[in-house]
């Protein structure tokens, strides 16, 4: 990539990923959502998700994950001056979640929660680059942490099947070069209906009776927005990088669903040697965590070399986006 923004580079230094033990098969959401498997195989791409236990949190999964980070990267927590949590599903309003996984990982930093949904880890990211670049923070732990499961009615025959649970982190600190591109990212509030809670907090105080609001989104049109915009974002964050296609080795699209990733990468006309992450078969829909995931399943896997330039598009509610071209470390 070329260096062209003023002040110290940043990169990824290390990378940590958390997924919940529990593992579930298409089967055994047949009966709540009417959904069957072959069904669901091939709209989704889906044939199994991770879901955390009951009384596992936003916080503890994103702890986990942040440990596997920091020792990655041969970074202690002393060294972490900001927590960064990208997370669309803590149940708690306040506190936020980052101050209570600082304190549990001993960093003494700073620490953020920070909510752009399914863009969270790539906006959390673009922050994480600003501020070690600008000199403000040495070190900043970036963490996507989502927990779907509580936040999607498990009879919701449109979006049930789609969402898990899991975290991932990167710790992102100082390097002589350029190591994460600029950050191409927006949001279109007038669309935020796509994907939305069924009903506000002041709505169920006021109505014991409701249903606990639960998230709901409208699939065929967040489908044809994302398949129809996000391309041409992902070839925005290529050029403000300096780099092209041919040299990425990956393509790293939130996992929201396998036929939006292979009609995105179809679009970028992207050499055979650009491995494309479809993490999402075997861990579904993560939010903020699905990129992370994804990133650490390809080098888990050995698809992707150390070094090497990925591009990485995150999209979501809101309608909120991001994208950037980073190098893996």
């Amino acid at each position: 990539m070329k260096t062209q923004r003023p002040g110290s580079g940043a990169r990824i230094l290390g990378i940590g990923a958390y997924r919940p033990r529990r593992i579930v098969g298409n089967d055994e959401l047949e009966a709540p959502t009417g959904r069957s498997d072959d069904w669901i195989r091939r709209r989704t791409g889906i044939v199994e998700r991770r879901f955390a236990e009951p009384g596992e949190t936003v916080m503890d999964m994103a702890v986990e994950a942040a440990r596997k980070a920091l020792a990655d990267a041969g970074v202690t927590p002393d060294r972490v001056d900001l927590v960064l949590l990208s997370s669309m599903s803590n149940l708690r309003q306040s506190p936020g979640g980052a101050p209570e996984v600082a304190h549990r990982l001993g960093t003494g930093s700073a620490a953020l929660d920070l909510n752009a949904a399914c863009a969270g880890f790539c906006y959390a990211l673009g922050v994480a680059d600003g501020l070690v670049r600008s000199g403000t923070a040495g070190h900043v732990l970036v963490i996507g942490s989502d927990k779907m499961s509580d936040l999607v009615d498990p009879y919701d025959t449109s979006a049930a099947f789609l969402f898990a649970d899991g975290a991932g982190a990167m710790v992102v600190g100082p390097t002589a070069d350029e190591g994460i591109g600029p950050v191409i990212w927006g949001a279109d509030g007038g669309l935020r209906h796509l994907i939305a809670h069924s009903a506000t907090w002041r709505e169920l105080r006021d109505a014991p009776d409701m249903p606990w609001p639960t998230m709901k989104m409208r699939g065929t049109e967040v489908f044809r927005w994302a398949v129809g915009e996000i391309p041409a974002i992902a070839e925005q964050a290529l050029r403000a990088a300096g780099a092209t296609a041919a040299d990425l080795c990956a393509f790293v699209p939130h996992q929201a669903n396998l036929r939006i990733t292979n009609a995105m990468a179809g679009r970028l006309a992207l050499p055979p040697h650009v491995a494309v992450a479809r993490d999402i078969t075997h861990t579904g829909n993560t939010s903020a965590a699905s990129i992370p995931l994804a990133i650490d399943r390809l080098r888990e896997t050995g698809a992707v070399p150390p070094g090497g330039l990925a591009l990485l598009a995150g999209f979501g509610a809101g309608l909120s986006w991001a994208a950037q071209v980073v190098r893996l470390p």
